[in-house]
Order: C-alpha cells, then structure tokens, then sequence
C-alpha cells in the first residue's frame, strides 16, 4: 500500500468520526450540507491514494435492526460504519450526551477487527467529544475539523444561540487535537483568535469540488413557470431552509426588489428542505405569486441535477450568515455561475469580489435588493464573471484536499510515540 508522504511515515488506516450525519445522506436535507459532501470526497480520495478509511456515523438503535455495528463499502478503501444509538429523536446536541456510548461501539468494532487506525479524523464537536477518547484510548493522534464555531456564529449573527457544552467541546478540542484543519484562511485566524489554537498545530485545507459534476458543459435544466418570461433574472439558492442559511434575507430582498423597480423580474428557485433547530416557516415567508416574482421550492437534487439548475442560473445565491468555506458558492462557480453572497466566513475567499461574483457586507435586505436589481437592470457582467468563476473554482480540488490531509495525518503520527 502506497500511502507514505515525504512529511512523515505511512498511514494505512483512519477513523474518521462523523457522528450527526452520514455522507450517505443527501445535502439540503435533514443535518446534511457541505460537510456531508467533505467527508464523502475527502475519504473517496484518500482511499484513492492506498488509505482505509472508516468513516462512523451515528444511526438509531431500531434503524437498522442491529445491536452492533454495520457496513456498507461505498468506494475502493473507503467503509461506512452505523454505530446503533439511541432513538430517532436524538438531536445533534442531545447527541453529545451518547458520545461515549458511540466510542464505546467503535472501540469495540477494532477490538473484533484486531487492529486499530493510525489516526482519528473527528469532524463537528459532538464527533470531536469521541474521538478525543478513542484516540487518548488507542495512544494515536486525533486530527479534527469543525466544519462551523460556536464562537463564530456567536459573533456574526447577533440572534445565534449556541449550547455552553457546544463551546467547552470545542475549546478543549483546539486545545488538545494533535491538529486541526481549516478550510480558508479566515478560519485559521478564528481557530487562532478565538479559541486560542496554536497556529502550529493549524493546517489550511481548502475543500474541493467534483469537476466531473460542476462543469459549465452540459445540460442546464430550469422549471418553466410561464410566469416571469424570459426577461427574468434567474436565481438560484441551495441549501437547508434554515435562518444561518438565509434564505429569507433573500425573499425579503427579492421582495424589496421589485418595489424598487416595477420594470425588473425575478425567477427564483430555493433547492432544499426545512430542516434543524432554527427551520423557518416558508408558508409565513414566501412572497405571492406574480408576474414580476416568482419563488418555487425545490427538493434537494443530486449532484448531476444540481449543477444543471446552476449552469441554467443567472446567478447563485449564497445569503449565509456564516460559512467555513461555501461548498455551494464553489460548485456554482465550477459550473460557470456568479455567486451573489454575504460576506462573511469562507465566502470571502471561495467568492472573488468584482471578479467571480460580488460580496455583500453587513447582511441587509436593503443592499441585497439594490444589488438584484442593478443585476437584473444589467445582464453585461454575467457572462464575463462566470468564465472567471470557472477559473476561480479550478484551483479547488478533492485531490489536492486528500494529498494536504494524507500529509498532516504523517505530521502527527511522527511526532508521537511509537505504539
């Protein structure tokens, strides 16, 4: 098996911990995102340079009619693990309080396989609660990532509430993790600034995109409404209907839009599913139908449907209130799309201000239905931008992402003991 780096010896195998969600699952739905998409590609590409990856997830305990721990092999050296635990209505906070439970089926799993992993990968705090642990337990590095803060919701959304168990995990978790990974350079100063990390012990690891997929060449596929014509500004939004995703600033600025200029339309497409803690409500936020607006929600789509619905957008839409990297913005991109989003997190450096969309500061209505309008008045920067959002989006790669991790996880097997 060839997986040795010049960075330090070979690591064959890794748990990789993703305790609240499945990358079984589809993003916009449920829990699932761009985190479900990391641990996906992350894994498939790391088995594709010679590592075993186990990846865990969390399933409940009647889900599967089990009392231990099945497998399903989703990709040359990569396995998914249901670790049964607890009942289906276990949320991703309540979830915290079975992580040990979790870990103890994991360990347990190893002891029947008779081995262990050279490294634990934990991804998300109530997977970091474990894989602290089972790494202390197994004497191997714990290598985490945590995908979104607490400390940076806290700061960016004056509304976020966050659980104190939530900020005491992730504070002890940048305080011991033998690493921590971080998808932007804003998130390597945040692990820094506000949860005191050392910034030795942080590597950058930006997330990739499957250009397989997000390609500007293919079909583009847009519902007719019959309703807005083919003036219309087509705009597209995917992701979960939650209040950190948005997706009512967007309605309320679309909304604010069109009182600001009768001449202009919108066609607007919201892909996925109400879902979390902080859901909203569409039936109270979606506008009336008119011939100016026209708001339709869509399911989650598939990868391959997905990038159809952005190759046929005018521009992407990505009103965030906070994001690690913007897995969307970047697919969007990928496939020829300008991205219109919050200029917040990772979007600051997934999205190029003026080059490969624009970035809007302050996340208020106000300015998002200034800039709607003015796109809507003047279609001239849309192609121009998207060939350059192609170019932007190249320098994201699953490769790169699983060769830079490959490459921390020998850092930090090297600089611990021998088993």
């Amino acid at each position: 098996m060839n997986s040795a780096t010049d960075a330090g010896p070979v690591v064959r195998r890794i748990a990789m911990l993703s305790l609240h969600t499945s990358p079984l699952d589809q993003p916009g739905s449920g829990d699932a995102g761009g985190m479900n998409v990391y641990i996906a590609q992350l894994s498939e590409h790391l088995g594709r340079l010679g590592v075993e990856v186990d990846v865990f997830t969390r399933v409940p305990a009647a889900a599967t009619g089990a009392s231990t721990v099945t497998t399903a092999r989703t990709a040359p050296g990569v396995a998914v693990h249901h670790v049964p635990v607890g009942p289906d209505t276990l949320t991703k906070t309540s979830l915290a309080g079975h992580a040990g439970e979790v870990g103890d089926l994991i360990a347990s799993w190893y002891r029947t396989a008779g081995f262990a992993p050279d490294v634990v990968h934990s991804h998300y705090w109530v997977s970091g609660l474990a894989g602290m642990e089972l790494a202390d337990g197994w004497g191997v590095p714990l290598v985490h990532t945590m995908h979104t803060m607490a400390r940076v919701k806290l700061r960016d959304d004056a509304t976020a509430v966050e659980p104190a168990r939530r900020l005491a995990a992730e504070d002890e978790l940048a305080a011991s993790a033998s690493s921590l990974t971080a998808n932007t350079p804003s998130e390597v100063d945040d692990l820094v600034s506000l949860y005191g990390a050392d910034p030795a012990r942080v590597v950058l690891v930006p997330p990739g995109v499957d250009h397989d997929v997000f390609t500007p060449h293919g079909p583009a596929s847009w519902l007719a409404h019959g309703l807005c014509g083919s003036s219309a500004l087509r705009v597209v939004f995917a992701g979960r209907i939650q209040r950190l995703k948005g997706p009512h600033l967007l309605l309320e600025a679309l909304q604010q839009a069109v009182e600001l200029d009768p001449a202009v339309r919108f066609d607007v497409a919201l892909i996925g599913h109400q879902s979390g803690p902080d859901h909203l409500d569409l039936a109270e936020l979606l506008p009336e139908e008119s011939a100016r607006l026209r708001v339709r929600l869509v399911p989650p789509r598939r990868p391959e449907e997905l990038a159809q619905w952005f190759r046929a957008a005018d521009v992407a839409a990505v009103p965030s209130y906070s994001e690690s990297f913007g897995l969307v913005a970047a697919e969007a991109q990928a496939c020829g799309t300008p991205v219109l989003a919050n200029a917040v997190g990772g979007l600051r450096h997934t999205v190029a201000d003026g080059r490969t969309g624009w970035l809007i500061s302050g996340q208020r209505p106000e300015d998002w239905a200034s800039a709607l309008v003015e796109l809507a008045r003047d279609r001239g920067t849309l192609a121009p931008m998207g060939r350059s959002a192609v170019a932007q989006a190249a320098s994201f790669t699953w490769e790169t992402a699983a060769t830079t991790t490959l490459e921390a996880y020998s850092r930090v097997s090297a600089a611990r003991p021998t088993r």
